[in-house]
């Protein structure tokens, strides 16, 4: 079988129209952030991120005009409104980077998991490798800005041990035990997550035109903020850390640098993907408060992803991806 010859999946296809709508939102989003930035440190990274994207941008067109699909509008500079106030700080921006950093990394290695074809499995190889050096330099200059909020530390046991007790799974009544380090896995990742959804909900329910899109983002931020509390309880209980918010790393700016197709594409996407995250959560976890926790989250996103999706479609933001033939109607045609 001739590799090159073999035509893209539909799974392929759709990866690359995703890769492709997701990124050009982040890129734009990315591109204000840098004609924004003073710290010089910070603006370079923010200078190899435009710069990765658009080779990755070019990628993906070639990939889908070979295949005969339209390439997506996505986003681009008629989303991007420059030279309005300043809406983040410099700390926030290389913070936002860091956060959609590990969004691609996911996203990467799920589309290579998905293909097939030799020069398509490179290409996210490539951008697998393109995606794993920023999160070192985000990492790296968080760090050494004092920006990085590390985990909270465990202290070792003397041997390992065995789990004795059915109060295992308790996180109710006192009972049970202290939270796995299993478990703070995604009880880190998530709580950070949602202290990026929130914080961006606030910023851009101040600039958003449209008072629907207000109403939104202001739900929207409320939706996350619960969820940040829910987290932060179950940390507290065990007398542990909570990451600090980044709501003071917003200005008080009403000029938007943004459409505000743009604003409610972004915050869809951040509720989706967090679908992911929260339903890891839910697998690794073993102490009830946290299970309820974790299900009561799924189902409040897909109640604001419900919302956004009638927003969406109602102001015809919402491209539309590639779909299978309709036989009934290519029947009718005929």
């Amino acid at each position: 079988m001739d590799m090159d010859k073999l035509r893209l999946t539909s799974s392929e296809i759709g990866s690359l129209w995703g890769e492709y709508v997701t990124g050009t939102a982040t890129d734009v989003v990315n591109r204000y952030m840098y004609s924004i930035i003073e710290d010089e440190a910070i603006k370079a990274v923010f200078n190899d991120a435009l710069k990765t994207f658009e080779k990755q941008k070019n990628q993906i067109k070639t990939f889908i005009e070979n295949e005969g699909f339209p390439v997506p509008i996505g986003f681009n500079e008629t989303d991007l409104y420059p030279g309005k106030q300043r809406l983040f700080s410099d700390a926030f921006c290389l913070n936002y980077l860091h956060i959609m950093t590990l969004h691609g990394l996911l996203g990467h290695i799920t589309s290579f998991g998905i293909s097939v074809r030799k020069d398509l499995r490179d290409f996210y190889d490539s951008c697998d490798n393109d995606a794993k050096k920023m999160y070192h330099q985000t990492i790296e200059l968080l760090l050494e800005k004092g920006l990085f909020q590390r985990d909270p530390l465990y202290y070792a046991y003397e041997h390992p041990e065995y789990v004795s007790s059915k109060d295992f799974k308790d996180g109710y009544f006192g009972k049970g035990r202290t939270l796995a380090a299993t478990e703070m896995i995604s009880i880190s990742l998530n709580i950070k997550k949602s202290i990026m959804a929130k914080t961006l909900s606030i910023a851009f329910s101040q600039v958003a035109e449209s008072k629907e899109v207000r109403k939104f983002l202001t739900n929207s931020e409320k939706t996350a903020d619960g969820q940040i509390k829910s987290l932060a309880k179950i940390l507290q209980g065990d007398n542990l850390p909570v990451p600090k918010s980044l709501e003071t790393e917003v200005t008080i700016s009403t000029d938007s640098p943004f459409s505000d197709k743009l604003l409610m594409y972004h915050m869809g996407f951040l509720f989706q993907a967090a679908q992911n995250y929260h339903g890891a959560g839910l697998a690794s976890s073993m102490r009830t408060d946290l299970i309820a926790t974790y299900e009561s989250t799924i189902i409040q996103n897909l109640s604001v992803t419900k919302e956004w999706f009638v927003i969406m479609v109602k102001n015809k933001w919402l491209e539309q991806p590639p779909l299978a033939p309709n036989r009934s109607e290519i029947a009718k045609r005929k």
